[in-house]
C-alpha cells in the first residue's frame, strides 16, 4: 500500500501522470472516494501520461468515456449485472483496455482480483487530498 498526499489539482494530476507510466493493458482501476474528491482530476493525469490529448471529462451521464487506450467509467447508477454489462466493462476488459472505474464500490462483486484500489479522501485544506493506492503492480 502506497499513501501520497496532494495539495492541488495539478499535483493529483501530476502524480497520476507518473503513476500511468507503471499501467499495462488490462489493468483495472477501482476509484473510491467521495463526490468531489478528486476521482476524474486523477484521470485527467492519468490520460496525460498514456499520452492522451482528448478533454478528460466525468462519464457521470454517458456511463463511459472511451479514450482508445482508456476506458473512464462512473458505475454511480449501476445498480444489477444487466447494467453492469450494458457499459461495455467486461468488453473493454477484453480488448486490452486500461479501465478507470469510478463508484467501484457499485460493482465491488465484479472487480477483477488484481484491480488497483485508489481511494481518495479529502484532507483539511480545500485541495488537500490523500491518494491511497492498494494491489499495484512494480
Amino acid at each position: 500500500m502506497r499513501e501520497i498526499k496532494t495539495t492541488s489539482v495539478a499535483e493529483t494530476e501530476a502524480f497520476a501522470e507518473d503513476f500511468a507510466k507503471t499501467l499495462k493493458a488490462k489493468d483495472v482501476l477501482a476509484f473510491f472516494g467521495e463526490m468531489g474528491a478528486g476521482k476524474t482530476a486523477f484521470v485527467r493525469g492519468l490520460a496525460k501520461g498514456l499520452g492522451i490529448t482528448e478533454n478528460i471529462s466525468s462519464p457521470t451521464f454517458a456511463i463511459v468515456n472511451d479514450y482508445g487506450a482508456l476506458a473512464h467509467f462512473d458505475m454511480y447508477r449501476i445498480e444489477t449485472w444487466e447494467d453492469l454489462y450494458s457499459t461495455g466493462f467486461f468488453d473493454c476488459i477484453d480488448q486490452g483496455k486500461i479501465l478507470a472505474v469510478e463508484w467501484s464500490e457499485n460493482i465491488e462483486n465484479a472487480l477483477p482480483e488484481n484491480a488497483i484500489r485508489i481511494t481518495i479522501t479529502k484532507g483539511e485544506g480545500e485541495n488537500d487530498r490523500t491518494i491511497t493506492i492498494e494491489g499495484e503492480t512494480e
